[in-house]
């Protein structure tokens, strides 16, 4: 923690009472943040991806994206989905997605995330978004599971048939227009 506060010093103007204040709040950073459910695992472990060709650690990564109502984001994430929903607030609300910490943060009742399109293998993929790579049987699983709740942007199906990064891809929107993909490869 004295070298968060000593290269954050360095990079902030020489103002000493901000230098001053900003350098004691930095060095009274815990050494360790506290772990709560449901990802106390997650400092403690990595993910295990296998493919044809090697086996790589792949840590839990953390993902925050803006909604415009959060009992929607919670009838969506937690019910359709079926994340475990882990700390909240009134303003936003993390879940665990397959290992992975997403939290939805209240942006206003306007928000919609605003599309562009990319043409990748033949489908329209929507730019922004977000997604995970999943078994084929949790694919296939999930893609079943959310048919009758959700619009596909891109339906379940497999590209890249035959080469290299073959993969099975599926695209939807959250309640705010967030584009989501799940893939298995």
């Amino acid at each position: 923690n004295h070298s968060i506060s000593k290269s954050f010093s360095k990079s902030t103007p020489k103002s000493t009472s901000t230098s001053m204040s900003k350098s004691i709040m930095t060095s009274r950073l815990p050494q360790r943040l506290p772990q709560r459910l449901p990802f106390q695992s997650l400092n403690q472990r990595s993910l295990s991806i296998s493919s044809s060709d090697s086996q790589e650690n792949v840590r839990p990564f953390h993902y925050a994206f803006p909604v415009h109502d959060l009992e929607a984001a919670k009838d969506f994430y937690g019910g359709v989905l079926g994340c475990t929903e882990g700390r909240s607030s009134a303003k936003w609300q993390d879940y665990n997605l397959y290992g992975h910490q997403i939290v939805c943060h209240f942006a206003g009742t306007t928000y919609r995330c605003q599309d562009w399109y990319n043409p990748v293998d033949g489908d329209e993929v929507p730019v922004p978004h977000a997604g995970i790579v999943l078994t084929e049987p949790q694919f296939k699983s999930l893609s079943e599971r959310v048919a009758e709740h959700v619009e596909f942007i891109i339906e379940p199906h497999k590209r890249f048939q035959g080469q290299p990064g073959e993969q099975y891809t599926m695209f939807f929107k959250d309640p705010s227009g967030n584009n989501l993909e799940f893939k298995a490869m």
